[in-house]
């Protein structure tokens, strides 16, 4: 497969098959013990892989590739709880919000200028934002909604650290000290709260480890066959998906308020990512 959007779609479907088991775990699973059993599965995949490849491990750029480990780690964490608690259309939007913390971090940690059009569409997005996590009930929701807006903060972290590894860094070694992290960091946290899994729970957290790693590959060559802007676009075909399968499980359907906050989010990030397509034609 060398169509870049297929495999975008593709990917996007796979994470998609993952938030929905992530979310069925959850039923009995407590979401920082999904998080340590998909990332311990992970890390020994990755390590197997880097052991195979014959990567090394780096002896320079260490508290990085350690900052890009725990801001990851709680964007799994943040993310797997927030599945937990709301639908898995919410969830899928709020994380989507990551490009516009990623913006706000370039400016901060890169020192990158933001443009007229990011300017003008960063305002859509934050009320979009708003009309997810509704801040005016005052409810559980509200505040479970600000965690998975936290998880789209952290993915932002993990992505500019990433972006500032990769030029030193093999993808392998980054991934193995996201995943490591992420097993580490979970332990303590469902330390008190350890379910002892159910056969069923077992096959769910067992295909959470290996779906999710099934994702990352077609995403990685998604992006290697395809312009970066155009596959970001696509990727937003997962909230359809995560739709889907919130219907056809748990029956959830979107209110008014979440229809029209996903609608300003998606379409703000279009723009903003039709804008970074044409000045890569420009280039």
């Amino acid at each position: 497969m060398k169509n870049g959007v297929l495999l975008a779609i593709f990917s996007s479907l796979v994470f998609s098959v993952m938030n929905a088991l992530v979310k069925a775990a959850s039923v009995s699973i407590p979401s920082a013990e999904v998080a340590f059993f998909r990332s311990i599965i992970g890390t020994a995949i990755i390590y197997g892989m880097m052991r195979y490849s014959k990567v090394p491990f780096s002896r320079e750029g260490i508290p990085l590739l350690v900052t890009r480990g725990v801001l990851g780690a709680l964007y799994l964490l943040a993310y797997f709880y927030t599945i937990s608690k709301i639908p898995l259309t919410d969830a899928s939007i709020l994380a989507h919000m990551s490009p516009f913390f990623v913006m706000a971090l370039a400016v901060l940690v890169l020192k990158e200028k933001l443009s007229r059009r990011a300017l003008t569409v960063l305002p859509v997005a934050i009320l979009g934002a708003m009309l997810l996590i509704k801040p005016f009930q005052f409810s559980s929701y509200s505040s479970d909604a600000l965690i998975g807006l936290l998880s789209a903060f952290f993915a932002a972290g993990a992505a500019v650290s990433i972006r500032m590894l990769s030029q030193k860094h093999h993808t392998y070694e980054i991934v193995f000290y996201f995943l490591a992290t992420a097993t580490l960091v979970s332990v303590p946290l469902m330390w008190n709260d350890f379910v002892v899994p159910s056969a069923l729970d077992w096959l769910y957290l067992i295909s959470i480890g290996v779906v999710s790693l099934l994702g990352q590959l077609f995403l990685t060559k998604a992006f290697t066959h395809e312009n970066a802007a155009v596959v970001e676009v696509t990727r937003y075909i997962g909230i359809v998906f995560n739709a889907m399968w919130g219907f056809l499980f748990w029956m959830e359907v979107p209110d008014l308020l979440t229809f029209a906050g996903g609608v300003l989010i998606v379409t703000a990030c279009i723009v903003l990512s039709r804008q970074k397509r044409s000045q890569s034609k420009a280039y």
